[in-house]
């Protein structure tokens, strides 16, 4: 292993602390009583609350003066400044834990735990002044040193994406703010699932290993079972399970599952992503999209206090009603074409002229999703529902009750892209058999995303599954417009990445092997 300069300096501390009999790493637990925040919010209202108190953070600065020091301290809640004075800490003739231990061997990004009192320094600074100090864990790598000017101006920030991405134990540290944006995604699905819970529906888990896979229209990943000697699949959606539990006898059951796709990767989608399934017995997808206006509503007004939410340049209102067009009538909007009595080879051709790229494994309904995904997606900025799909583009919805040719499923789009898909659910088995076998027929044309026969399910339907209305809402792609962040890596601790590219040290670095 190459060592840099840095990296080296701090291990022959480590060899120094333990000659002289300090732990860099000491298995006892360090007692903290109060917080950074607790301090700087209640030090002014209760200054004889702070008296006496034991405190643990990351050392993010130091301002050394001699025989006394300032440094910040950095723990969940903030960042708090720490004085820490020889002769406090060291009130006797052995003078080693200030002048060896604090002086020479604590470094930037140590973490050390002090007891002591707080104080307003003569520059009007909260400040906790220092009576003990302990290492608890020695840092072996140096943190990128992010400035701030008198301006406010920030210099040498960790901002590189990649990076980011690929050491988030770093960027939360140096990057406080990508912290609040994992808090706020917390705090949504904990709005969401008090919303669901308040309501009365059962929170279920099903199955990620499945030896089918359906519920959507994904490529899946592949395992092996080798006790059982047999093909299994990570879930492309939870939906199919979730079906059988409402013809089981549950009136509404829901999962925040983890679902997987084998597709590419963009700045919307990772291989590996989160969504919320609802079903609910007896109600339709038109009772479901009142559900969901209400709902990320009041995600909204929990997460802002408001139901403007800043994403980008625009401000998205999350207030109901929202807007509502049908599929046609989108594409009809936004193109001026009707494409609605079109028969396959009419929709290819029409795709084609407005420049949408096509192919032979395309059916009618893959190409009114790429006319709709290419043409209407876009420009649909604040919360929009779009409504009555073709019946070729959704085999589990049930059929429109007015109008032939169409099923009853409406999408939620927001700042371009969906948020979540819903239907009066197909609960008709031998429509549903019919729709599957149509999609066998697609996946024989080529269709790699064509679902699966589920004899299973079929027979759970033949059973006898009520009117019900399902909903899948994506939870990555509403933290990214609830947190006004560009990229759903931006909204996952730990992003899919390609393999890391191990470099060598730049020209004229020193490094060592190790």
């Amino acid at each position: 292993m190459e060592l840099h300069e840095q990296e080296q300096i701090r291990r022959q501390k480590l060899d120094e602390l333990q000659k002289h009999g300090y732990q860099a790493y000491p298995a006892d637990a360090w007692p903290v009583t109060v917080s950074a925040r607790q301090i700087l919010d209640g030090f002014d209202a209760n200054p004889d609350g702070f008296k006496e108190l034991s405190y643990a953070g990351r050392i993010m600065s130091v301002r050394d003066m001699g025989k006394a020091l300032f440094a910040v301290l950095q723990d969940a809640s903030g960042r708090i400044q720490i004085y820490v004075r020889r002769d406090d800490i060291c009130p006797g003739e052995d003078k080693s834990d200030y002048d060896f231990l604090v002086k020479k061997m604590l470094d930037i990004g140590d973490i050390i735990g002090i007891k002591g009192f707080v104080f307003r320094t003569k520059m009007g600074e909260i400040t906790i002044h220092a009576t003990a100090v302990k290492l608890l864990s020695k840092s072996l790598r140096p943190l990128p040193i992010v400035k701030q000017d008198a301006d406010g101006n920030v210099h040498d920030a960790f901002t590189d994406p990649e990076q980011r991405y690929r050491m988030r134990y770093v960027d939360l540290i140096v990057n406080p703010q990508v912290r609040e944006t994992f808090v706020k995604r917390t705090q949504l699905v904990n709005s969401m699932r008090s919303f669901l819970n308040t309501r009365g529906y059962l929170e279920v888990e099903t199955p990620i290993l499945q030896p089918l896979y359906g519920g959507a229209a994904a490529r899946p990943f592949k395992t092996h079972h080798n006790t059982l000697d047999m093909t299994l699949y990570l879930r492309i959606a939870n939906e199919l399970y979730l079906k059988r539990l409402i013809v089981g006898g549950y009136d509404g059951v829901y999962e925040f599952s983890k679902d997987f796709r084998n597709e590419g990767m963009s700045r919307f989608h990772n291989p590996e992503f989160t969504q919320m399934e609802l079903y609910v017995a007896y109600q339709d997808y038109e009772w479901m999209m009142n559900l969901v206006e209400e709902m990320v509503e009041k995600i909204a007004l929990d997460l802002h206090g408001k139901t403007e939410v800043q994403v980008g340049e625009h401000v998205i209102n999350f207030q109901r009603p929202w807007k509502r067009y049908t599929m046609y009538g989108a594409i009809a909007h936004y193109t001026g074409i009707d494409i609605s009595g079109m028969d396959e080879a009419e929709l290819r051709k029409t795709a084609r002229s407005i420049g949408i790229h096509v192919d032979d494994t395309m059916g009618r309904g893959k190409l009114i999703d790429e006319m709709f995904g290419e043409k209407v997606e876009a420009h649909l900025i604040q919360p929009t529902f779009i409504t009555d799909y073709p019946l070729e583009m959704s085999p589990l919805a049930k059929q429109h009750r007015s109008k032939p040719g169409l099923v009853e499923r409406f999408e939620a789009i927001c700042n371009g892209k969906e948020i979540c898909n819903a239907f009066s659910e197909l609960n008709d088995p031998l429509d549903q058999r019919k729709r599957f076998e149509d999609q066998l027929e697609l996946g024989k044309r080529g269709d790699e995303e064509a679902m699966q026969l589920d004899e299973d399910f079929l027979r759970a339907l033949e059973f006898g599954m009520p009117p019900t209305a399902g909903l899948g809402i994506g939870i990555d792609r509403l933290s990214m417009i609830m947190t006004n962040s560009h990229s759903i890596q931006d909204v996952l601790f730990f992003p899919a990445m390609r393999p890391e590219k191990k470099e060598a040290p730049a020209e004229g670095a020193e490094a060592v092997s190790s």
